[in-house]
Parts: structure tokens; C-alpha cells; sequence
């Protein structure tokens, strides 16, 4: 079983395709992500997640809750253009959605499907579901940086960033335990999306690609 959206990319895989619930380091397919950070792994329920302290509400935009063991760090800086902090807030939003539907055990939540749309939107609930299948949620704190956003001349916005999954896990919701694997350099993933601005004026992230083990990315 793998863990976080493991993409493990040719050139043409788009969105969180091959996002499969994977174990960076352990020959067990049915093992989670890497190393540390799980002190009182709770007993994982499936739809009682407390407030994120990133609920966007705003502009319609739907209320992101998370279990309180599902926290981030994201690195990515203020840029001072409208558009581009704009797109990295929603692009944040969509990451977290994500995690709010695999915690709710739903492969159709709306949340992440707003700020989602096509391949992305559709690999995404395969992603989901591959958690769900498992009777298995996310957990530990997960760790975003080295972001590099461009907004072309066609409208849409491409957003290169990593992803630090070393302290962020697989928890299985019947038996409450987490699955603590290794850190390797395939703990270190790069993404490369591409986000366009809707009628509503959110970024949605319309494909995405990644890459485990990446050298952008390590440490």
C-alpha cells in the first residue's frame, strides 16, 4: 500500500496518477511512508476530523477540517503578485482537501473536486479511493518548499514544488496503528502542475506529474 500522491511519472502521467498509497522504503505492499513524528497515533476515526487552522471559507471556498494529526509546513513564500500568492494559496487548499477526503473516507468529496478539475480531479478520487480500499487515512506532518510558480501568456499557471514526506504516514483506521517506515531519498517528491484561474476565480489544478527521489528535493 502506498503513501501521499506517488507519482511515479513518465513525462505524460498527469495528475496524481499513479497516486497509489506506497511505501517509500519497505518491500511490503501493504505498508505506508517513512520515519518519525507520530507521537499518540489516535485510534483514526473516520469522520471526526477537528479544524484545520486553514479553513478557507472565503469566496464560497469550501471549509477544509483535518484530524488534528494532519498537520503541514509549507515554505512556500509570499510573492507580492496577487495572482501568483493567489494560485499558491488555492494549489494549498487543493493539498489539504485531499487529505480532508481521505480522512473522511469520501472519493468524492467536494472540496478537493473544487479545487480540482479533468485528469487532476479524476486521479485524485482514484488516489482516494486506493486509501479507502485500505481502511486507511494519512497522518504525521508533511513538508512543502522549493516552489517555483509562472504564469503564462495563455492564462494558466505552472507550479514546480517539493514535497517532504519523511515525517508523514500511513494510519490504519481499524486497528488505530501507524505504519512508521524508513526515510530514503524516496521520502522527496517534485510536482509539476498546471493550474488554471475558473469562472469563479479559483486556481484549479487541471494536471500534475511527479517524481520520487529527485535531487531538487533532498535534503
Amino acid at each position: 500500500m502506498n503513501r501521499r500522491p506517488t507519482l511515479l511519472a513518465a513525462l505524460t502521467l498527469t495528475a496524481a496518477a499513479a497516486l497509489t498509497l506506497s511505501a517509500c522504503g519497505s518491500d511490503d505492499s501493504s505498508k505506508g511512508k517513512d520515519n518519525d513524528k507520530i507521537a499518540g497515533a489516535d485510534t483514526g476515526d473516520k469522520a471526526s476530523p477537528s479544524p484545520s487552522p486553514s479553513a478557507s471559507a472565503a469566496g464560497g471556498r469550501p471549509e477544509i477540517r483535518l484530524p488534528s494529526d494532519v498537520t503541514y509546513e509549507f515554505e512556500w513564500t509570499k510573492t507580492g503578485d496577487a495572482q501568483k500568492d493567489a494560485a499558491l494559496n488555492d494549489a494549498e487548499q487543493r493539498i489539504r482537501a485531499v487529505d480532508m477526503a481521505i480522512a473522511k473516507q469520501d472519493p468524492l468529496d467536494k472540496a478537493y473536486r473544487f479545487y480540482s478539475e479533468g485528469t487532476a480531479a479524476a486521479e485524485s478520487q482514484k488516489y482516494i479511493q486506493e486509501f479507502v480500499d485500505h481502511d486507511a487515512r494519512t497522518t504525521g506532518l508533511t513538508r512543502y518548499y522549493n516552489e517555483s510558480l509562472t504564469i503564462k501568456e495563455d492564462g494558466t499557471a505552472a507550479l514546480v514544488y517539493c514535497e517532504d514526506q519523511s515525517k508523514a504516514f500511513n494510519k490504519f483506521l481499524k486497528t488505530g496503528k501507524t505504519d512508521v517506515t524508513p526515510v530514503t531519498k524516496d521520502s522527496y517528491v517534485v510536482y509539476a502542475g498546471t493550474l488554471r484561474k475558473n469562472d469563479n476565480g479559483v486556481w484549479v489544478t487541471e494536471r500534475l506529474i511527479s517524481q520520487r527521489g529527485s535531487a531538487k528535493c533532498q535534503p
